[in-house]
């Protein structure tokens, strides 16, 4: 999308430059992500990123209404409701895919979580590029034109809210087991917190504890989530001590009840240009004729899971429980990022962080994920290269978002 900084990256990459910078991503904890890194950056015009930011606000008005909680009550209904909810989600993460509609390129909403992304990982990834290709420097991945160090200040105030390092964990399932694990890992580099699996939690009374390397119990007061609901119902082996509807003296850095309110299960409310045609099963009057023109997915899965992508009439009749499936349009992705041999699509995910007493979420970062497959996830590219996870870079400018 910035013809100069594709035909300069271009120039300098090779597949031992690539080898490097995946080395170098494994040297900081002798781990190597299990996701595919992406060979390159996806750079953003200002033209673009205009659009991103506008269709980022269209989805943030629809969350700012005073009666949000009261339309998406249903979706806390439909799952594990979690006692002690804030006023507004902590984290949002808005994915757009890059498309085509009339001959002009546009991002088009593909789905949005009010559940926390790679926000430790992503700027390490801007700067493990930079150090590849140093001309970089001259991008940002911040939406906001921050330093690395005042957009670790705002994450550091987001996730901690003033607790001692040691009285704030991050919380997940067996997370030496995760994909996500590499932005684990700098989390606790960054912001100095235990990472905490949810078997190794004590319960007394209202109060949770873990224990730290000296075997010491700690207090949590605060609890940055990272833990997928889905993921936990099917893990009926897990012996916790505890469970998220307990009444618990807790604060939380992503209250779990807005991965549900913050979901797909808002895609039939947004209308627009950057927005999707959208309907919830159980208010679909009929099945339409162009199944072939649909995707089918479930409203609360993640990464992709569950989503049928060549819809059948059967598979429609068949889903029982219709409150909880949606029947979407396809977009046109547009190859757009230029490889050495031939075009790749992709999908941007703006990253926002809402503080406690802000009026409205601002935009901090971003992920981005490139694609050769129908879609972007991980089965559509195997045995694929210039595929996988990457960051958006940006034109350096004065103005204030």
């Amino acid at each position: 999308m910035i013809p100069k900084y594709r035909e300069l990256f271009n120039a300098n990459f090779s597949a031992e430059k690539y080898q490097e910078f995946l080395d170098d991503v494994a040297s900081d904890f002798d781990y190597m992500p299990t996701f595919r890194m992406a060979e390159t950056p996806f750079f953003i015009s200002n033209e673009l990123k205009a659009q991103l930011l506008e269709g980022c606000n269209d989805v943030i008005k629809l969350i700012q209404r005073d009666d949000f909680k009261a339309l998406t009550e249903k979706s806390l209904e439909l799952n594990t409701k979690v006692p002690n909810e804030d006023a507004h989600t902590t984290f949002l993460a808005i994915d757009f895919g890059i498309c085509e509609e009339d001959g002009k390129v546009i991002p088009k909403l593909i789905e949005v979580q009010g559940f926390p992304s790679l926000f430790n990982y992503q700027p390490v990834l801007f700067q493990k590029f930079k150090k590849h290709y140093p001309f970089l420097d001259e991008l940002t991945p911040f939406a906001n034109h921050i330093s690395k160090e005042e957009y670790l200040g705002i994450i550091d105030e987001v996730i901690r809210n003033g607790h001692p390092k040691e009285n704030v964990i991050l919380l997940e399932i067996e997370p030496e087991k995760q994909n996500t694990k590499i932005d684990f890992y700098y989390c606790r580099r960054d912001l100095g917190i235990p990472i905490v699996c949810v078997t190794e939690l004590i319960k007394e009374g209202r109060q949770l504890f873990y224990k730290n390397d000296s075997g010491e119990k700690i207090r949590v007061k605060r609890i940055y989530n990272r833990v997928i609901f889905d993921e936990l119902e099917l893990r009926k082996d897990l012996n916790m001590a505890f469970h998220f509807s307990d009444d618990l003296d807790i604060e939380w850095a992503g209250h779990p009840n807005w991965f549900f309110r913050i979901s797909k299960f808002i895609l039939p409310l947004l209308k627009g240009k950057y927005f999707i045609e959208t309907t919830l099963l159980s208010d679909l009057k009929e099945i339409p004729e162009d199944l072939e023109n649909y995707v089918l997915k479930p409203l609360f899965s993640f990464s992709g899971s569950g989503v049928i992508f060549h819809v059948k009439k059967e598979d429609i009749e068949a889903v029982t429980e219709k409150d909880l499936y949606i029947l979407q349009k396809k977009v046109n992705y547009i190859p757009i990022i230029q490889s050495p041999d031939g075009k790749v699509k992709t999908e941007v995910r703006v990253l926002y962080v809402w503080k406690k007493d802000d009026p409205a979420p601002v935009p901090v970062c971003n992920l981005v994920r490139l694609s050769r497959g129908e879609m972007i996830g991980v089965k559509f590219n195997k045995d694929k290269d210039w595929v996988g996870g990457s960051v958006g870079l940006f034109e350096k400018e004065n103005q204030t978002i």
